[in-house]
Protein backbone atom coordinates (compact mmCIF):
# COMPACT_ATOMS: atom_id res chain seq x y z
CA UNK A 1 0.00 0.00 0.00
CA UNK A 2 1.55 3.43 -0.79
CA UNK A 3 2.51 6.12 1.64
CA UNK A 4 0.60 8.97 2.14
CA UNK A 5 2.57 11.54 0.83
CA UNK A 6 3.55 13.59 3.43
CA UNK A 7 2.06 17.43 4.08
CA UNK A 8 4.31 20.18 5.49
CA UNK A 9 2.99 22.40 8.22
CA UNK A 10 2.05 25.55 7.08
CA UNK A 11 3.50 26.99 10.65
CA UNK A 12 6.73 25.63 9.59
CA UNK A 13 7.04 27.06 6.43
CA UNK A 14 5.83 30.88 8.27
CA UNK A 15 8.42 30.18 11.24
CA UNK A 16 10.91 29.68 7.87
CA UNK A 17 10.01 33.12 6.34
CA UNK A 18 9.91 34.87 9.56
CA UNK A 19 13.61 33.51 9.85
CA UNK A 20 14.48 34.07 6.25
CA UNK A 21 13.11 38.12 6.33
CA UNK A 22 11.31 36.75 3.26
CA UNK A 23 8.90 39.37 2.41
CA UNK A 24 7.05 37.68 -0.28
CA UNK A 25 6.94 33.97 1.77
CA UNK A 26 6.08 31.13 -0.51
CA UNK A 27 3.29 30.13 1.88
CA UNK A 28 0.93 33.08 1.18
CA UNK A 29 0.93 36.60 2.68
CA UNK A 30 0.76 36.25 6.85
CA UNK A 31 1.68 38.29 10.10
CA UNK A 32 3.37 37.15 13.27
CA UNK A 33 3.41 38.45 16.41
CA UNK A 34 5.58 38.50 19.33
CA UNK A 35 3.52 37.57 22.48
CA UNK A 36 6.27 39.20 24.75
CA UNK A 37 6.23 42.59 22.61
CA UNK A 38 2.76 42.58 22.12
CA UNK A 39 3.00 43.67 18.70
CA UNK A 40 2.90 42.12 14.90
CA UNK A 41 5.28 42.40 12.29
CA UNK A 42 5.34 41.58 8.29
CA UNK A 43 7.46 38.10 7.94
CA UNK A 44 9.99 40.83 5.84
CA UNK A 45 10.18 42.83 9.08
CA UNK A 46 13.98 43.73 9.91
CA UNK A 47 13.90 43.40 13.63
CA UNK A 48 15.78 40.15 15.47
CA UNK A 49 13.21 37.56 15.15
CA UNK A 50 11.43 36.51 18.03
CA UNK A 51 11.66 32.75 20.09
CA UNK A 52 9.59 30.43 17.85
CA UNK A 53 7.86 29.66 21.78
CA UNK A 54 6.81 33.79 21.75
CA UNK A 55 5.53 33.82 18.06
CA UNK A 56 1.93 33.57 16.81
CA UNK A 57 0.13 33.84 13.11
CA UNK A 58 -1.97 35.88 11.84
CA UNK A 59 -3.91 36.34 8.33
CA UNK A 60 -4.29 39.66 8.88
CA UNK A 61 -4.03 42.92 10.64
CA UNK A 62 -7.42 42.90 11.79
CA UNK A 63 -7.36 39.48 13.34
CA UNK A 64 -3.81 40.15 15.18
CA UNK A 65 -5.42 43.58 16.41
CA UNK A 66 -8.27 41.32 17.42
CA UNK A 67 -5.60 39.47 19.15
CA UNK A 68 -4.55 42.55 21.59
CA UNK A 69 -1.56 43.11 19.45
CA UNK A 70 -0.13 46.06 17.54
CA UNK A 71 1.42 47.19 14.57
CA UNK A 72 5.11 47.28 14.34
CA UNK A 73 6.04 51.21 14.11
CA UNK A 74 9.36 50.00 12.17
CA UNK A 75 7.84 47.83 9.19
CA UNK A 76 4.87 49.22 9.05
CA UNK A 77 2.51 45.74 8.63
CA UNK A 78 -0.71 48.29 8.28
CA UNK A 79 0.52 50.25 5.74
CA UNK A 80 -0.48 52.77 7.56
CA UNK A 81 3.30 54.82 7.22
CA UNK A 82 3.85 53.91 3.46
CA UNK A 83 0.37 55.55 2.70
CA UNK A 84 1.01 58.57 3.99
CA UNK A 85 4.51 58.83 2.06
CA UNK A 86 2.99 57.76 -1.03
CA UNK A 87 0.36 60.32 -0.57
CA UNK A 88 3.16 63.33 0.60
CA UNK A 89 5.42 62.15 -2.61
CA UNK A 90 2.03 62.48 -4.66
CA UNK A 91 1.74 65.75 -3.62
CA UNK A 92 4.91 66.53 -4.32
CA UNK A 93 4.87 65.49 -7.59
CA UNK A 94 1.46 67.31 -8.33
CA UNK A 95 3.52 70.12 -6.90
CA UNK A 96 6.39 69.69 -9.80
CA UNK A 97 3.43 69.17 -12.60
CA UNK A 98 1.64 72.24 -11.70
CA UNK A 99 4.92 74.81 -11.49
CA UNK A 100 6.62 76.83 -13.99
CA UNK A 101 10.31 76.00 -12.89
CA UNK A 102 11.55 73.87 -10.72
CA UNK A 103 10.75 74.01 -7.20
CA UNK A 104 13.95 73.59 -4.73
CA UNK A 105 14.13 70.11 -2.83
CA UNK A 106 14.11 72.70 0.30
CA UNK A 107 10.61 73.79 -0.75
CA UNK A 108 9.42 70.45 -1.36
CA UNK A 109 10.60 68.97 1.90
CA UNK A 110 8.75 71.11 3.59
CA UNK A 111 5.87 71.23 1.90
CA UNK A 112 5.68 66.96 2.84
CA UNK A 113 6.77 68.07 6.27
CA UNK A 114 10.13 65.88 6.29
CA UNK A 115 13.72 66.51 6.33
CA UNK A 116 15.31 67.38 3.20
CA UNK A 117 17.88 63.88 3.03
CA UNK A 118 14.52 61.96 4.27
CA UNK A 119 12.14 63.43 1.22
CA UNK A 120 14.98 62.90 -0.92
CA UNK A 121 15.10 58.95 0.09
CA UNK A 122 11.08 58.54 -0.05
CA UNK A 123 10.68 60.25 -3.59
CA UNK A 124 13.66 57.84 -5.10
CA UNK A 125 12.18 54.68 -3.70
CA UNK A 126 8.61 55.88 -4.31
CA UNK A 127 9.28 56.96 -8.02
CA UNK A 128 12.43 55.58 -8.81
CA UNK A 129 13.84 59.22 -9.33
CA UNK A 130 15.07 61.76 -7.62
CA UNK A 131 12.75 65.11 -7.67
CA UNK A 132 15.34 66.86 -10.28
CA UNK A 133 14.51 63.71 -12.81
CA UNK A 134 11.44 63.55 -12.60
CA UNK A 135 11.12 67.37 -12.83
CA UNK A 136 12.96 67.17 -15.42
CA UNK A 137 10.69 64.85 -17.25
CA UNK A 138 7.73 66.84 -16.79
CA UNK A 139 9.57 69.65 -18.82
CA UNK A 140 10.71 67.03 -21.53
CA UNK A 141 7.00 65.87 -21.47
CA UNK A 142 5.50 69.83 -22.15
CA UNK A 143 8.29 70.34 -24.63
CA UNK A 144 7.68 66.86 -26.58
CA UNK A 145 4.30 67.91 -26.78
CA UNK A 146 4.46 71.52 -27.81
CA UNK A 147 7.22 70.43 -30.40
CA UNK A 148 4.60 67.72 -32.06
CA UNK A 149 1.95 70.28 -31.80
CA UNK A 150 4.26 72.22 -34.31
CA UNK A 151 4.99 75.43 -31.90
CA UNK A 152 8.53 76.83 -33.18
CA UNK A 153 11.34 75.52 -31.23
CA UNK A 154 11.97 78.87 -29.44
CA UNK A 155 8.14 78.92 -28.13
CA UNK A 156 8.57 75.63 -26.92
CA UNK A 157 11.70 75.41 -25.59
CA UNK A 158 10.50 78.47 -23.21
CA UNK A 159 6.56 77.42 -22.33
CA UNK A 160 7.93 74.11 -21.48
CA UNK A 161 10.43 75.64 -18.33
CA UNK A 162 13.80 75.66 -19.94
CA UNK A 163 15.72 79.00 -19.67
CA UNK A 164 17.75 78.95 -23.26
CA UNK A 165 17.68 76.34 -26.56
CA UNK A 166 21.12 75.71 -25.40
CA UNK A 167 20.22 73.61 -22.25
CA UNK A 168 17.90 71.26 -24.31
CA UNK A 169 20.78 70.98 -27.37
CA UNK A 170 23.43 70.28 -24.58
CA UNK A 171 21.74 66.80 -23.66
CA UNK A 172 19.41 66.06 -26.34
CA UNK A 173 19.19 62.56 -25.70
CA UNK A 174 18.42 63.05 -22.21
CA UNK A 175 15.28 65.65 -22.63
CA UNK A 176 13.68 63.90 -26.10
CA UNK A 177 16.03 61.07 -27.41
CA UNK A 178 16.74 63.41 -30.78
CA UNK A 179 17.14 66.97 -31.29
CA UNK A 180 14.51 69.23 -30.74
CA UNK A 181 13.71 70.04 -34.31
CA UNK A 182 13.59 66.50 -34.98
CA UNK A 183 11.04 66.16 -32.22
CA UNK A 184 9.01 68.62 -33.27
CA UNK A 185 8.97 67.44 -37.34
CA UNK A 186 7.79 63.88 -35.48
CA UNK A 187 10.99 62.02 -36.86
CA UNK A 188 10.44 63.92 -40.17
CA UNK A 189 13.76 63.67 -42.15
CA UNK A 190 14.94 60.37 -40.42
CA UNK A 191 15.51 57.58 -42.05
CA UNK A 192 15.04 54.43 -40.91
CA UNK A 193 15.95 51.59 -42.68
CA UNK A 194 14.18 47.91 -42.17
CA UNK A 195 13.83 44.83 -43.14
CA UNK A 196 11.23 41.89 -43.04
CA UNK A 197 11.67 38.39 -43.25
CA UNK A 198 10.46 35.00 -41.98
CA UNK A 199 11.43 33.62 -38.20
CA UNK A 200 10.43 30.45 -36.11
CA UNK A 201 7.71 32.81 -34.41
CA UNK A 202 6.04 34.26 -37.66
CA UNK A 203 6.97 37.80 -39.33
CA UNK A 204 10.11 39.62 -37.75
CA UNK A 205 10.43 42.99 -38.52
CA UNK A 206 13.88 45.02 -37.52
CA UNK A 207 14.09 48.33 -37.92
CA UNK A 208 17.24 51.04 -37.20
CA UNK A 209 18.64 54.23 -37.76
CA UNK A 210 22.37 55.70 -38.14
CA UNK A 211 23.27 54.85 -34.62
CA UNK A 212 21.83 51.76 -34.71
CA UNK A 213 18.66 49.05 -34.07
CA UNK A 214 15.67 51.34 -32.94
CA UNK A 215 12.88 48.42 -32.91
CA UNK A 216 12.82 44.49 -33.22
CA UNK A 217 8.85 43.45 -33.47
CA UNK A 218 7.85 39.62 -34.76
CA UNK A 219 4.71 37.34 -34.08
CA UNK A 220 2.26 39.80 -35.85
CA UNK A 221 1.24 40.39 -39.21
CA UNK A 222 3.75 42.52 -41.78
CA UNK A 223 1.54 45.78 -41.98
CA UNK A 224 1.14 45.47 -38.42
CA UNK A 225 4.36 45.21 -36.59
CA UNK A 226 5.16 48.69 -39.64
CA UNK A 227 2.56 50.11 -38.09
CA UNK A 228 3.92 50.16 -34.67
CA UNK A 229 6.78 51.29 -35.82
CA UNK A 230 5.36 53.93 -37.74
CA UNK A 231 4.19 54.72 -34.60
CA UNK A 232 7.16 55.33 -32.80
CA UNK A 233 8.49 57.77 -35.53
CA UNK A 234 5.51 59.04 -37.42
CA UNK A 235 6.80 61.62 -39.89
CA UNK A 236 10.10 59.12 -40.35
CA UNK A 237 10.81 57.93 -43.25
CA UNK A 238 11.15 54.28 -43.83
CA UNK A 239 13.52 52.69 -46.48
CA UNK A 240 13.75 48.88 -47.25
CA UNK A 241 16.91 48.00 -46.45
CA UNK A 242 17.45 44.27 -46.53
CA UNK A 243 20.83 43.80 -47.76
CA UNK A 244 22.58 45.83 -44.96
CA UNK A 245 20.75 44.64 -42.40
CA UNK A 246 20.75 41.11 -43.41
CA UNK A 247 23.51 40.72 -40.48
CA UNK A 248 21.13 41.63 -37.75
CA UNK A 249 17.83 40.18 -39.33
CA UNK A 250 20.10 36.75 -39.52
CA UNK A 251 21.19 37.47 -35.51
CA UNK A 252 17.70 37.77 -34.60
CA UNK A 253 15.82 35.24 -36.55
CA UNK A 254 18.63 32.59 -35.45
CA UNK A 255 17.79 33.93 -31.52
CA UNK A 256 14.00 33.19 -31.81
CA UNK A 257 14.91 29.81 -33.45
CA UNK A 258 17.37 28.80 -30.68
CA UNK A 259 18.56 31.66 -28.13
CA UNK A 260 22.54 30.47 -27.20
CA UNK A 261 23.78 33.74 -26.64
CA UNK A 262 22.91 37.44 -26.12
CA UNK A 263 22.64 40.04 -28.99
CA UNK A 264 25.04 42.03 -29.83
CA UNK A 265 23.90 44.87 -32.13
CA UNK A 266 24.24 48.62 -31.97
CA UNK A 267 21.29 49.94 -30.29
CA UNK A 268 19.75 53.90 -30.75
CA UNK A 269 17.11 53.16 -27.73
CA UNK A 270 15.03 56.46 -27.07
CA UNK A 271 13.73 57.32 -23.89
CA UNK A 272 13.31 59.04 -20.48
CA UNK A 273 16.31 58.84 -18.12
CA UNK A 274 14.41 56.09 -15.71
CA UNK A 275 13.31 54.21 -18.77
CA UNK A 276 16.69 53.68 -19.87
CA UNK A 277 18.22 52.52 -16.54
CA UNK A 278 15.36 49.80 -16.61
CA UNK A 279 16.36 49.28 -20.21
CA UNK A 280 20.19 48.58 -19.04
CA UNK A 281 19.31 46.18 -15.95
CA UNK A 282 17.27 43.98 -17.89
CA UNK A 283 20.11 43.93 -20.36
CA UNK A 284 22.04 42.31 -16.98
CA UNK A 285 19.81 39.87 -16.84
CA UNK A 286 22.13 36.64 -17.81
CA UNK A 287 20.34 34.29 -20.59
CA UNK A 288 18.82 31.50 -18.78
CA UNK A 289 17.82 33.08 -15.64
CA UNK A 290 14.54 35.60 -15.03
CA UNK A 291 13.98 38.39 -12.17
CA UNK A 292 10.61 39.52 -10.86
CA UNK A 293 9.21 43.08 -11.43
CA UNK A 294 10.02 43.53 -7.43
CA UNK A 295 12.76 41.87 -7.63
CA UNK A 296 14.40 44.02 -10.41
CA UNK A 297 13.55 47.17 -8.76
CA UNK A 298 15.01 45.74 -5.94
CA UNK A 299 18.51 45.45 -7.83
CA UNK A 300 17.97 48.84 -9.54
CA UNK A 301 18.27 50.27 -5.53
CA UNK A 302 14.39 51.27 -5.76
CA UNK A 303 12.84 48.54 -4.31
CA UNK A 304 9.25 50.54 -4.36
CA UNK A 305 9.43 51.54 -7.48
CA UNK A 306 7.96 48.15 -8.99
CA UNK A 307 4.96 49.56 -10.81
CA UNK A 308 7.08 52.24 -12.56
CA UNK A 309 9.67 49.46 -13.69
CA UNK A 310 6.52 47.10 -14.87
CA UNK A 311 6.27 49.96 -16.92
CA UNK A 312 9.40 50.72 -18.00
CA UNK A 313 9.49 47.04 -19.40
CA UNK A 314 6.27 47.33 -21.22
CA UNK A 315 7.62 50.59 -23.24
CA UNK A 316 10.87 49.12 -24.39
CA UNK A 317 10.99 49.31 -28.33
CA UNK A 318 13.76 46.61 -29.00
CA UNK A 319 12.74 42.86 -27.86
CA UNK A 320 15.36 40.32 -27.45
CA UNK A 321 18.27 42.65 -27.06
CA UNK A 322 16.59 44.49 -24.09
CA UNK A 323 15.61 41.30 -22.49
CA UNK A 324 12.17 42.38 -21.19
CA UNK A 325 10.86 38.43 -21.40
CA UNK A 326 13.16 37.71 -18.37
CA UNK A 327 11.02 39.14 -16.38
CA UNK A 328 8.16 37.08 -14.64
CA UNK A 329 5.36 38.09 -11.68
CA UNK A 330 6.30 37.54 -7.98
CA UNK A 331 4.14 34.03 -8.42
CA UNK A 332 7.19 33.36 -10.94
CA UNK A 333 3.98 33.22 -13.65
CA UNK A 334 4.40 34.43 -17.33
CA UNK A 335 2.56 37.47 -17.10
CA UNK A 336 1.88 39.58 -20.25
CA UNK A 337 4.19 40.15 -22.72
CA UNK A 338 3.73 42.47 -25.64
CA UNK A 339 4.61 39.24 -28.42
CA UNK A 340 1.94 36.61 -26.49
CA UNK A 341 3.07 34.65 -23.50
CA UNK A 342 3.52 31.12 -24.93
CA UNK A 343 6.59 32.94 -26.98
CA UNK A 344 7.57 34.30 -24.18
CA UNK A 345 7.15 30.72 -22.62
CA UNK A 346 9.15 29.40 -25.42
CA UNK A 347 12.18 32.16 -25.26
CA UNK A 348 12.35 31.16 -21.71
CA UNK A 349 12.64 27.69 -22.18
CA UNK A 350 15.24 27.60 -25.26
CA UNK A 351 17.26 30.13 -23.27
CA UNK A 352 17.39 27.67 -20.31
CA UNK A 353 18.45 24.92 -22.33
CA UNK A 354 21.07 26.86 -24.10
CA UNK A 355 22.64 27.84 -20.26
CA UNK A 356 22.76 23.75 -19.82
CA UNK A 357 24.73 23.11 -22.59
Amino acid sequence: MPEAPMTLDPDALRWQAVLDRDATPASGPFLYAVTTQGIFCRPGCPARPPLRRNTRFFADAGSAEAAGFRACRRCDPKGERAAMQAEAVAAACALIEAAETIPSLETLAARAGYARHHFLRLFREITGVTPRSYAEGVRARRLQSALAAGDRVAEAVAGAGFGSESRVYEDTARHLGMTPGAARRGGAGEVIRIAHAESAMGPLLVGATEKGICFIGFAEPPAALEGDLRARFPRARLEPAPESLAEAVRQVAAFLAEPSAALALPLDLRGTAFQRRVWEALVRIPLGETRTYSGLAAEMGMPAATRAVARACARNPVSLMVPCHRVVGASGDLTGYRWGVPRKAALLAGEKRARGR
